[in-house]
């Protein structure tokens, strides 16, 4: 602490928090208004009549000669190109096959580290963007790259001849006019490049935002960007109104520009939306006064915003869910309703001939099930209102939810204590939702996928059930082929369990690393493989038992309901010899993070290169070394 000093003087939340038990009140999700306000003095009014409502006595405050300005400002970064080739740049390759980001609903794109056009492969490593010119594979080359500065970067768009850039860090706005920088370090920028030169990317417009990145979504060319702000004043002086800065020219969302619902408890947050036109770099913000907002869902026309409300024990006991109408620049937000129970993931929701269908856990898990309270849900809403129409309450007592797939009339729902019970549940009459069936094996899902109306394909982990408790102890990633055409009766047709406890892949947190060609029965899945040797404990290894690490790549598998799941290879970017001087944890520049196709040829990409295979027999065609 430096000069006069920091002196930000922070309430804690857990006391705002605590005090809203007193007059929490569970009830049925009704449709909420959402207005805007018509200026300042009225937003400031309804701040501070909820909070004393709800015995919130303060907010997070600071003092104006506190934190002053030091020339901080979140840089943009420069492109950095390598040298151009004397010859004329090739014109882009006629339209060829090609996967795309493994995303939960067709034409709405999400943010990734990896992105392909069928020619170049755009990939992040540490603060930089390589543009690889992956196809023909026997051509690759590293046409240019664009590094990004401090922070952390959330993924990529590519659009047409843009290339969008979604990053997290520090105090990316420059301060209030008092000089001021506000209390909350948290800020998103967005940044737009101009690739229509591949060898010289081209910054075209920077867009930062305040607050923490809760979630994007890409739309013909239109990207969304949704943060989370804490609201806060200055002592002595206004509420600050959250800001969106275009090329460094600061403006605030204002009151007219900001929603709000009477039945919130406890303004304590602002959400804001943002539009962003790739080609134009045109912005449009919006924001809603709320709690704070942990996930999305994301149609082709609205996206549904979560807000966890919390009592004062910290049980989440209730999510409140926005419905934004999204059209191009234009954004609406128009319902707003609430439902019992916390969300696990985007997965849990889903939008369906006009309804809005949701799975929740309530209550919490404990180590025997005599102290777990927890049980699964699932509602239907109506999209429009957002009034809850159908429910399904109850399930799976003191187990919680692994993973979630709505898919058409049916919900596939995995939980986990000791064994994985799969619920096939029907939705096909909104009011009535039941449950058809359940499947109950050994280990768990934390990610499903279809691979087509009658399979789904999930990804999880074997277990062992403790012999001391109400629980199962982890062991290899496994992975599962469901046959549903029976609803009543699913059965799980074949499985691959790959090593042992310690075995992991980034699937099972994010699903954009799983790439699926249901055309080539083709799936593959990085994967860290540890396996337990049980002659070092005299021939059998206690299940708790952490194994040492085999391998880190790819695994490539043929998977059909005709054949099942075999493993056709692996493809590696280490050398033996980094995987045994890696120790407990790994943690190399090349682990593979991705895969793509382009044509018949396979990539694979880590943070250290970018090598294709021949998806025939995997042999490799090429690699190019990202430096």
């Amino acid at each position: 602490m430096e000069g006069r000093g920091l002196l930000c003087l922070f309430l804690a939340l857990a006391i705002g928090l605590t005090a809203l038990s007193s007059m929490h009140v569970l009830q049925e999700a009704n449709a909420s208004s959402l207005k805007t306000f018509s200026n300042y003095e009225e937003l400031k009014q309804f701040i501070e009549t909820k909070l004393e409502e709800a015995k919130v006595r303060q907010i997070p405050w600071i003092y104006p000669e506190a934190v002053l300005f030091r020339g901080f400002f979140g840089g943009y970064g420069t492109p950095v190109a390598t040298p151009v080739p004397s010859e004329a740049l090739a014109p882009k390759a006629a339209a060829i096959e090609y996967s795309k980001t493994n995303v939960q609903v067709e034409g709405v794109d999400e943010a990734d580290l990896v992105k392909t056009d069928g020619e170049y492969i755009y990939t992040v490593s540490g603060n930089e963007v390589y543009v690889v010119k992956a196809y023909p594979p026997e051509d690759m080359r590293v046409c240019s790259k664009i590094s990004l500065g401090e922070g952390r970067t959330i993924g990529l768009f590519v659009n047409e001849d843009r290339l969008v850039v979604i990053k997290s860090g520090r105090f990316p706005i420059k301060p209030l006019e008092s000089g001021i920088v506000p209390p909350h370090t948290c800020g998103v920028s967005v940044r737009i490049y101009d690739i229509s030169d591949v060898e010289n990317p081209v910054l075209i417009k920077g867009v930062n935002l305040d607050g923490s990145y809760v979630s994007s979504r890409m739309i013909k060319g239109y990207v969304y960007v949704v943060t989370a702000q804490p609201v806060f004043k200055i002592l002595g002086e206004d509420f600050v109104l959250p800001r969106i800065a275009v090329d460094r020219e600061v403006k605030e969302i204002p009151p007219t520009k900001t929603y709000y619902s009477n039945d919130t408890i406890a303004p304590l947050s602002y959400t804001i939306i943002a539009a962003i036109n790739a080609l134009s770099g045109e912005v449009e913000g919006k924001a809603i006064l709320t709690g704070y907002a942990t996930c999305i869902y994301a149609s082709l026309n609205n996206i549904y915003v979560v807000v966890p409300k919390w009592d004062g024990w910290f049980n989440d006991v209730r999510s409140e869910i926005h419905r934004i109408r999204v059209d191009g620049m234009e954004i609406e937000c128009e319902a707003s309703g609430e439902v019992p129970g916390r969300v696990l993931n985007q997965f849990s929701m889903d939008e369906y001939k006009g309804y809005f269908r949701i799975a929740t856990t309530i209550g919490h898990v404990a180590r025997y099930l005599s102290q777990a309270t927890s049980l699964n849900n699932v509602y239907v809403l109506d999209a429009e209102s957002l009034e809850i129409v159908g429910k399904l309450e109850g399930l799976a007592p003191g187990e919680r939810i692994h993973s979630a797939r709505f898919m058409g009339d049916r919900c596939y729902l995995v939980t986990f204590r000791k064994v994985d019970p799969l619920f096939t549940i029907d939705l096909s009459d909104p009011e009535n939702p039941k449950v058809l069936g359940k499947l109950k094996i050994p280990g768990y899902s934390d990610y499903l996928h279809p691979y087509d109306g009658n399979y789904l394909i999930g990804i999880g982990k074997e277990t062992v059930p403790a012999e001391e408790g109400d629980f199962s102890w982890y062991q290899g990633v496994k992975i599962s082929l469901f046959d549903v055409s029976n609803v009543t009766m699913p059965k799980e047709v074949d499985k691959v369990v790959i090593g042992d406890r310690g075995t992991d892949t980034p699937v099972l947190r994010d699903h954009h690393a799983l790439l699926f060609d249901k055309k080539r029965n083709l799936l593959v899945i990085p994967i860290l493989e540890a396996r337990v040797f049980p002659e070092k404990y005299g021939g059998e290894a206690p299940p708790w038992m952490h194994g040492e690490y085999v391998f880190q790549g790819a695994y490539v598998f043929h998977i059909s309901p005709e054949d099942g799941i075999r493993v056709r290879g692996k493809i590696t970017h280490l050398e033996d010899q980094e995987l045994t001087k890696s120790g407990y944890y790994l943690k190399s520049k090349y682990e593979i993070k991705r895969s793509l196709l382009i044509d018949d040829v396979l990539y694979t990409i880590s943070d250290g290169k970018v090598k294709a295979n021949s998806l025939r027999d995997l042999s490799e065609i090429s690699e190019v070394n990202l430096t």
